[in-house]
């Protein structure tokens, strides 16, 4: 008894070592950015809603891009806030991504047992995707918290407990649907479970989404709106590979050599088939299957894959040692990335600029991940990318005639575009004109290559 408790004990330990880095590393550099939300754009969709959740904004979020659960889960942390608190809800983002670090171990632990839950959570600690999204008030982990909880109740059995957990999946962001193939999996034979689990996930998702099926119509057309941009492709993907090599690359980048004894795995998995196995590989097979058709290859698709992988790694003792010591690599990405997120954002300065020099009625033209928009004295310009129209806008005569009188600019649209001119040859000519303006305010940040960035704000009337 002595020797069990204290074998519980040095695993327990482990798993608190692990949760503990896992929190640091999320941690440093979660205030990039702030006061302004500029880590990530989509916290601009999702903290104001939160925020007017529980400031009588109202329960409909009238937004349908994803649905509401994570509205939801940020919304406590808005009481007490004049106006919507980034900070607050990248707290909250920081302990969902630590939550995903226990349940990839109770995912593990359930597979195949201790060691694989240590492999699983080790992985989910240190994967730089993760790590990066997981200081962002965004939709991504939280999905992947609920697949990793969805999939750990399925290996244990646990049937309509995983249809709950699928359904506030699913209510997280809507691939979570795809979880209904393993649980059918895992309750082959037993249609009556099945069946139940089916509807306690309908019900979950509804409980917690309840505007997307109200207002089906609206919901349908602005996830149509979403899939159609991803299926034609974003700007900065023009010249990735065809989709599954691009999301490999994505993969690799999240998990480096993990995703190597990850994919090995998958195939010991195959090979033994336990139903366990299938219920793992099954989940891989029609995730990998939904991402085909998007050619816009963004690192955040891969997120639900993460756990699951880090988990089938394990199977084997001599991939799980392989898979312990690959994770030192995405460990050191996951700090160098952070690193890269310490140095002052030159889009703080170029917003404290514009606050000391530029009158208040005057308008402001701002390209997309330059600042936020703050109608009507701030508009953003439409973002670029495959099939999407140009915005006429884009043209000095056009916005001095519309009463812009400044302009804001910065790197991640303006070197795209310039990168691939041949493909948006008038937002090109719009970027090069620039050239012939000196800019009233010119910021950068070169300390480091991954966190370069520039910034520039343009007096475009006379």
């Amino acid at each position: 008894m002595d020797v069990r408790r204290s074998s519980s004990a040095v695993w327990l330990g482990a798993l608190g070592l692990i949760l503990g880095l896992a929190a640091a590393i999320r941690a440093l550099g979660a205030n990039a950015g702030l006061p302004l939300p500029l880590l990530n754009p989509d916290e601009e969709n999702l903290v104001p809603r939160a925020w007017e959740l529980v400031h009588g904004g109202g329960l409909d979020p009238g937004w349908y891009d994803y649905p509401s659960l994570l509205f939801l889960v940020l919304a406590p942390s808005q009481l007490g806030f004049d106006e919507p608190a980034y900070g607050a809800a990248r707290v909250v983002a920081i302990l969902i991504g630590v939550a995903g670090v226990a349940a990839a171990w109770w995912l593990g632990r359930a597979s195949y047992g201790r060691l694989s839950g240590l492999v699983g959570a080790v992985g989910v600690a240190v994967a730089t995707t993760h790590v990066a999204y997981s200081r962002m008030a965004v939709t991504d982990v939280l999905l992947t918290l609920g697949v990793t909880v969805t999939l750990a109740l399925l290996v244990s059995g646990r049937i309509e407990w995983a249809g709950v957990a699928a359904g506030l999946a699913a209510s997280a962001k809507y691939p979570g649907v795809l979880l209904l193939v393993p649980l059918v999996v895992a309750g082959f034979g037993e249609w009556r479970r099945v069946g139940r689990g089916v509807a306690l996930a309908a019900a979950a998702f509804v409980l917690t989404s309840p505007f997307v099926v109200l207002h089906a119509g609206a919901a349908w057309d602005d996830i149509s709106r979403v899939q159609r941009l991803a299926q034609s492709g974003w700007l900065g993907f023009e010249d990735d590979p065809v989709t599954p090599l691009a999301f490999g690359e994505r993969l690799w980048q999240t998990l480096g050599p993990i995703a190597l004894v990850g994919l090995a795995g998958v195939a010991v998995a195959a090979w033994r088939h336990t139903r366990r196995d299938l219920v793992l590989v099954s989940f891989i097979a029609v995730y990998a299957l939904s991402l085909l058709p998007a050619e816009a290859h963004y690192d955040r698709y891969v997120l639900p894959l993460v756990p699951v992988l880090c988990v089938v790694a394990s199977r084997g003792r001599w991939l799980a040692v392989a898979a312990l010591v690959a994770a030192l690599v995405p460990l050191w990405w996951s700090i160098d990335d952070a690193r890269a997120l310490t140095p002052h954002d030159p889009r703080l300065d170029a917003a404290a600029w514009i606050e000391r020099n530029v009158p208040a009625g005057e308008r402001i033209a701002v390209d997309p991940s330059t600042l936020p928009p703050d109608p009507p004295r701030v508009v953003r310009l439409e973002l670029p990318g495959p099939e999407r129209p140009f915005d006429t806008r884009r043209d000095l005569g056009a916005l001095r005639r519309a009463g812009f009188r400044w302009l804001v600019v910065g790197d991640s649209v303006t070197d795209r575009v310039l990168d691939e001119a041949s493909l948006y040859p008038p937002e090109a000519r719009f970027y090069r004109s620039l050239a012939g303006l000196r800019p009233a305010f010119e910021g950068r940040s070169d300390s480091h290559e991954r966190g370069r960035r520039w910034v520039r704000v343009y007096r475009i009337y006379p």
